[in-house]
């Protein structure tokens, strides 16, 4: 038999035959006319090379060979209902599923990691994954690997979902003595030495070029290069959460997104300001792959984490 060729209604229409004994009650049992069950068990005796039901005193009665093709026939339409069913028993009190997310350590401190500490209590059994930008890869993703990517993206394949997970923008973080904070002037903050945090792996493009030749490192210094000006940067560090350290020193500046600035608000040393020159908002997508875009456990991931950035507020 080629199960290529096979319809395998058929076999759902076998089980109720062998149940009912009856081509008149099996086609009630499954909505259909009578014709059509009697052209279903037409087309399962040729399948079968076998009479699948004969008259005997009795009534339709099972040849031997259905028979022993009946165990075999429920066990396989069980595990294809198995297979087919909606993933409704997913429960977040229950679950043992691990997440691995793809995340800048911007995403990591201004919204998974608050995430997880909110999720502990309600979900005991859940556990997460956080890799950096640079431990995985777009093909990672593709293949279902890595469940969710949260960051900036320029460019993605179009067979990713992805949804909006917010906007941000700039401010300055620095030191309550540093001179800005008394001159918050454009000449004040060019004359200052800054902190610039370099983004690894994929994601948003950091380095380009510029018409003069010279190389542009991203949002900040794109705008300033708008305006013909460069800043001294002093400090390349691949980590945001390095900038908290490096800002003891009252000499350096930090020009950070603004929902990252709020981690240190309680921090008695430190302060935010405005930035002096115009900068374009950001904005931070959630992607995922098609593989995983019908799964319960998933569904309940991504719309769990979108309800709870709308809690990280924009100060």
């Amino acid at each position: 038999m080629n199960i290529r060729k096979t319809d395998l209604n058929l076999l759902v229409y076998l089980n109720v035959l062998l149940e009912e004994r009856s081509v008149s009650k099996a086609a009630d049992k499954l909505a259909i006319t009578q014709p059509a069950m009697s052209n279903a068990l037409k087309r399962l005796r040729e399948l079968f090379d076998d009479p699948i039901l004969v008259r005997t005193a009795d009534g339709m009665t099972p040849t031997d060979k259905a028979e022993k093709l009946k165990p075999d026939i429920v066990d396989l339409l069980s595990l294809a209902e198995q297979i087919t069913q909606p993933d409704r028993d997913f429960s977040i009190s229950h679950s043992e599923a691990t997440f691995r997310i793809m995340v800048s350590d911007y995403m990591e401190a201004t919204l998974v990691t608050p995430f997880i500490r909110h999720m502990l209590r309600d979900a005991p059994h859940i556990n997460f994954d956080l890799l950096a930008p640079g431990d995985v890869s777009l093909h990672d993703m593709e293949k279902g690997i890595i469940d969710l990517a949260i960051n900036r993206f320029t460019a993605l394949p179009k067979s990713f979902h992805q949804a909006t997970v917010w906007r941000d923008n700039f401010c300055c973080l620095l030191h309550r003595e540093h001179p800005y904070i008394s001159q918050p002037d454009l000449d004040t903050y060019l004359a200052a030495e800054h902190i610039w945090v370099n983004r690894t792996g994929w994601g948003a493009e950091s380095i380009a070029s510029n018409k003069s030749g010279a190389q542009r490192l991203g949002w900040v210094d794109e705008a300033l290069w708008q305006l013909d000006k460069t800043r001294a940067i002093r400090v390349f560090t691949r980590h945001y959460m390095m900038v908290g350290l490096l800002l003891q020193e009252p000499k350096l500046i930090a020009t950070i997104p603004r929902r990252l600035a709020r981690i240190y608000q309680d921090y008695q040393e430190l302060t935010v300001c405005r930035v002096p020159f115009q900068i374009v908002p950001f904005e931070i997508k959630m992607i995922w792959s098609p593989l995983r875009h019908h799964s319960r456990a998933h569904q309940w991931l991504r719309r769990s984490l979108l309800e709870f950035s709308e809690t990280i507020l924009d100060r």
